[in-house]
């Protein structure tokens, strides 16, 4: 019987984007046939019983190592191996390809007939190191295909592989659940517990950090009150980043329209997308390239949800717009970047038609091409 190990350091209960894409993509292979080799998720009691209770629910065998962090060390690479072996796995699907797919050539000797490795934003800034892009090219040499997000990252990592390596990529971008998020999702009885039943609502949804843009949102905002004196933004999500965006929204004069949530559950995920009017997230990419947007899964997730756009272009996330279909997209880092996004969003915000139609268009696309079950599908066949 076929059977596959993914190895991984991304995988729930930590949280992020790509841990959501491979618990999504590896609860819809054959469930019998997948073993999972993945780090601990914290350290401690309480993180051990999280784990523990997660780990119990999955319909596939998820083996944890004692380390937070898997490296291609001797001994972890050796626990791959007899996972391997004792599974009676023949193909095997790194999470992330840097660094784990340089377990690849072991595996191979120990049976393993497929090896793919999925690449993320982060491969595309380990294409500018020296160093770095030695271990993606000898990544590439030994597995069978490693997969892309977007335009965008195939051209900056297939840069650093060999020719061969380059020609047998393959894309692979995450996918939205078009069953949890859609335009039903409970977003207006969450505006009515929010106060925000009557008020124009500027969504954000993301990690609080400097290269989601959240900072450009409240820089545009005063133009976007201008005109939309009701409007609000809603920052939904944690991170680093507050406490700087906190301060310049006082500094901006703008801190009575602007909401922070925090942190979400992700079952409340999908009525925070129904809350929105406008999805906005005007990414840029940062230091000299090596922070950049992978693809921007929550600009998919709020088409399906039936939000219009305004996106950066950052990376890959413009592969997430139909650019005057789903949305608009704008240019980060440009200096004139708070002003353009939010010329976008009035136009969205002035115009209930528009906003429509976008919304609409940004659904069946997603239906179209962007659910799990067909990209879990493309998965199977690499396999």
């Amino acid at each position: 019987m076929h059977r596959t190990l993914i190895v991984t350091n991304d995988f729930p209960p930590r949280q992020g984007g790509i841990q959501t894409f491979l618990h999504n993509i590896a609860r819809r292979l054959d469930q019998d046939r997948v073993v999972v080799y993945a780090s601990t998720w914290k350290r401690g009691e309480e993180g051990a019983r999280a784990t523990a209770a997660f780990d119990r629910e999955q319909p596939f065998t998820v083996v944890r190592d004692r380390t937070t962090m898997l490296l291609p060390t001797p001994r972890m690479t050796g626990r791959a191996v007899e996972l391997l072996r004792e599974h009676g796995c023949t193909s095997v699907w790194f999470g992330a390809a840097a660094p784990l797919g340089l377990m690849a050539p072991a595996l191979r000797r120990a049976g393993a007939t497929r090896l793919v490795a999925t690449t993320h934003g982060h491969e595309a800034g380990w294409a500018q190191l020296p160093g770095a892009r030695q271990l993606l090219r000898r990544i590439g040499e030994s597995t069978d295909t490693v997969t892309y997000l977007g335009e965008y990252t195939r051209r900056r990592i297939a840069a650093a592989l060999t020719p061969e390596a380059a020609a047998r990529m393959t894309h692979l971008p995450p996918g939205v659940d078009e069953k949890l998020f859609h335009p039903a999702s409970g977003g207006d009885a969450l505006r009515a517990r929010l106060g925000l039943a009557d008020r124009p609502v500027v969504l954000c949804v993301s990690r609080l950090v400097p290269r989601k843009g959240q900072d450009t949102l409240v820089r545009a905002l005063p133009r976007v009150l201008a005109r939309q004196p009701e409007a609000v933004l809603l920052l939904v999500g944690g991170g680093p980043y507050e406490k700087q965006l906190r301060a310049l929204a006082e500094r901006t004069g703008v801190a009575g329209s602007v909401r922070f949530t925090g942190p979400v559950p992700g079952e409340e995920l999908p009525a925070h997308f129904g809350a929105g009017d406008v999805f906005a997230m005007p990414c840029r990419t940062r230091r000299g390239g090596l922070d950049v947007e992978g693809l921007g899964i929550v600009y998919l997730e709020a088409s399906a949800t039936g939000l219009p756009v305004v996106a950066g272009d950052s990376g890959g996330a413009p592969d997430a717009v139909l650019d005057g279909e789903t949305g608009y997209v704008v240019r980060g880092a440009a200096p004139d970047a708070p002003a353009r996004t939010a010329d976008r969003i009035l136009t969205l915000l002035a115009d209930a038609g528009l906003r429509r139609a976008m919304g609409e268009r940004g659904r069946h696309w997603v239906e179209e091409q962007w659910r799990w079950d067909l990209l879990a599908e493309r998965l199977r066949t690499l396999l």
